[in-house]
């Protein structure tokens, strides 16, 4: 017997959405909370197991955790292949998939060998954990003539540590945008509020510290706008399909829609039909890259002036977008209906 299995966390929203997509496309999906993943694997169900997995919950907020919370993840991600390998199990994103494309890094250098466009990284001279220092930093920065830079933990999502850093060498003016926090006991937490600093001293210690969280050093591109908000994409691929594009307009550098960004359908930005098949060429292009991704969630820009698009970033487990769930539920009914298939039919048509 053939099983459609969700592992996830409880009355999350990605569970009661994916359920809902399931019932109207008349899937029966089984659900383990992560909680009792290890139970259910020491006596799993007889017969072939599709499983989906969701990314579990973390409650931490401090910064100085995330490396430990990343290396946790990818373990469990490891301990599920092996739990798989003797029990018939296929899954929905492979998870060596899902732990590639946790390292930045090395997702980004498998899409530029592939020759496609990404955001460029600056060459900062890192050591072998990506562990960086202000020296480095500005050195890096002085040599390739690039003043503005997006800095990001390798490992981690949610904008946790990821900081936007302009410096004018000939002035010593500085601008540092970043959602990190100092604490009263000197770590740093991850907030849902982007802060602008302009004091060098505040800088150097929130830098020195993010830095050290083992950290990809980007260009910063500017972005192209609308109705006066710089705006990048987040689209949603899946089985070769896109099913869904949504805008994030923002203010500021930092566009995750949890620091009170601006969603926007992306149909609504009036984009030219050849601009619109480009991107989704370059977003399945993207995702052929990883063997064994059938969904991702793939964040682009659009290079203000040109329009070319490039990749900043991608997401095994960016299919949750509350405008799709809240509407259409497009991206989980299809996932239910790639399950749907793989019962019927041993794999996906």
């Amino acid at each position: 017997m053939r099983q459609a299995v969700l592992l996830g966390n409880r009355d999350t929203k990605r569970t009661v959405y994916l359920r809902r997509a399931a019932e109207q496309e008349g899937l029966p999906l089984q659900f383990v909370d992560w909680g009792g993943v290890w139970e259910w694997l020491a006596c799993p169900p007889g017969g072939e197991v599709f499983l989906k997995i969701d990314p579990p919950l973390w409650k931490s907020a401090s910064l100085d955790e995330l490396d430990m919370l990343t290396q946790g993840y990818a373990a469990r991600l490891a301990a599920l292949i092996r739990a798989g390998e003797p029990c018939d199990m296929t899954f929905f994103n492979h998870p060596s998939a899902i732990a590639a494309l946790l390292d930045k890094r090395s997702c980004k250098d498998r899409l530029a060998s592939a020759g496609l466009a990404v955001t460029e990284l600056v060459d900062v001279d890192a050591d072998g954990r990506d562990r960086l220092s202000m020296e480095r930093l500005f050195e890096g920065m002085r040599k390739q003539g690039v003043y503005q830079v997006f800095i990001k933990p390798v490992k981690g999502s949610g904008a946790a540590g990821v900081s936007a850093f302009r410096w004018q060498p000939s002035t010593g003016r500085m601008a540092l945008y970043t959602c990190a926090m100092r604490t009263g006991g000197g770590g740093l937490v991850n907030t849902k509020r982007l802060r602008r600093f302009e004091k060098p001293e505040e800088i150097f210690f929130l830098l020195e510290r993010i830095l050290n969280l083992g950290c990809i050093v980007e260009r910063w591109y500017a972005k192209t706008a609308y109705r006066g908000l710089s705006y990048d994409l987040r689209a949603v691929v899946q089985e070769g399909e896109v099913d869904f594009i949504l805008a994030r307009l923002s203010k500021g550098p930092v566009t995750n829609l949890h620091l009170n960004n601006r969603p926007l359908r992306a149909d609504a930005l009036g984009l030219p039909a050849p601009l619109l098949e480009k991107i989704s060429d370059l977003c399945r292009r993207a995702a052929q890259c990883f063997p064994g991704l059938r969904s991702a969630g793939i964040d682009l820009l659009l290079e203000k002036g040109s329009e070319e698009p490039r990749i900043i970033e991608m997401n095994a487990q960016g299919d949750l977008i509350y405008q799709d769930i809240f509407h259409e539920n497009v991206i989980y009914r299809h996932q239910a209906r790639m399950m749907r298939e793989w019962l019927t039919y041993g794999g996906l048509l």
